[in-house]
């Protein structure tokens, strides 16, 4: 770090970023990032980490920021690789900067945080979840970016939509950017920004554990129960079949939900599809998850049950295309990700 001040404020960031990572209706598996500029540097969690582990794990890594910004300006491919831009005489392990580093280079504050918050994210997946949004957040200089892949085009998408003041993003079918000057205004902004956007999630009945345990095989029960209300409610269920709502749920979970049929268990749905989905849906039951599903897996599971349950069901909603999931799943800097998360550690 260039001063003892940048240090400081680096201890404060990480100490933050473990008490997001540690709640699941801010962040999960190792979705979500942080950063810090440090004069010319920006110090930002690692591809692949967890923001729960920075207190106990070396997970920031520092950029180059002046040549990524550059870059992005130019359209330059090589944004979309950021750890072309990481600083290797400050970074040992050679960790990857999040694929997200352009956007924390691109707000001008010096600190951003960027969380998968699943308020927000019941609003940024809905048609009309700007307009939803308008209505919150007045009093703040907020703006709306569309959906964009991670990395060089949400970059693009941003830049073209900031302007001076702007210190919250709702990134559509993504999440929430808020920035500040220091880190404790950064806290305070998101915990508002969180409160305006906060949704009552629907009531669901219990799982029915004892049927889910017959119809298993091979599969297991997802690691929280707050999982299973996907299947067992509803409109969730009926959101959650519709397709792909948000880029993490595609790189830990596939593309879109696997429900299984009336009278089918699960090797009745793997027989049928040919392959083992990471997570089923059983209606008005619950969920079961492939016996080697990560623990990001189970994270994002759950996430889908907490989004699914805030949105308005009669809302019109926007999933990700087939182009866009594709995109995704083919995407270098993702299957990065994904290799790290069937190997355990995102």
């Amino acid at each position: 770090m260039a001063t003892q001040a940048d240090a400081q404020e680096l201890a404060a960031l990480r100490a933050l970023s473990a008490s997001i990572g540690l709640n699941p209706h801010m962040t999960q598996a190792a979705g979500g990032n942080t950063s810090l500029k440090a004069g010319d540097t920006l110090w930002i969690k690692a591809s692949g980490t967890w923001l729960k582990d920075a207190l106990s794990d070396d997970i920031m890594v520092p950029v180059a920021m002046a040549p990524l910004l550059e870059a992005v300006d130019r359209r330059d491919p090589a944004a979309d690789k950021p750890q072309a831009f990481a600083i290797e005489d400050l970074n040992p392990r050679g960790l990857r900067p999040s694929i997200e580093t352009t956007v924390h280079a691109l707000m001008p504050q010096r600190v951003v945080l960027h969380v998968h918050c699943v308020d927000t994210i019941s609003l940024a997946v809905q048609a009309d979840g700007e307009a939803e949004v308008a209505k919150r957040l007045g009093g703040i200089e907020w703006a709306w970016v569309p959906y964009f892949r991670p990395g060089l085009p949400l970059a693009r998408g941003i830049a073209e939509r900031l302007r001076p003041g702007v210190d919250v993003l709702i990134l559509g079918n993504h999440g929430l950017v808020v920035a500040a000057e220091t880190v404790p205004d950064a806290q305070a902004l998101l915990h508002r920004v969180r409160s305006l956007l906060a949704r009552p999630a629907r009531a669901t009945a219990a799982p029915d554990i004892a049927a889910l345990t017959t119809l298993a095989g091979d599969y297991r029960l997802p690691a929280g129960i707050e999982a299973h209300a996907v299947a067992i409610d509803a409109e969730s269920l009926h959101m959650a079949e519709a397709g792909s709502l948000y880029p993490d749920h595609v790189i830990f979970l596939g593309q879109g939900s696997v429900v299984a049929r009336p009278g089918e268990d699960v090797a009745g749905v793997v027989a049928r599809l040919g392959a083992a989905p990471a997570a089923i849906l059983f209606p008005g039951a619950g969920v079961l998850m492939r016996g080697d599903a990560s623990a990001g897996a189970d994270a994002m599971q759950r996430c889908l049950a907490d989004v699914t349950a805030r949105v308005d069901g009669k809302a019109r909603l926007n999933y990700l295309t087939a182009a866009e999931n594709d995109e995704l799943v083919n995407w270098d800097a993702e299957q990065y990700r994904q290799k790290l998360n069937a190997a355990g550690t995102a």
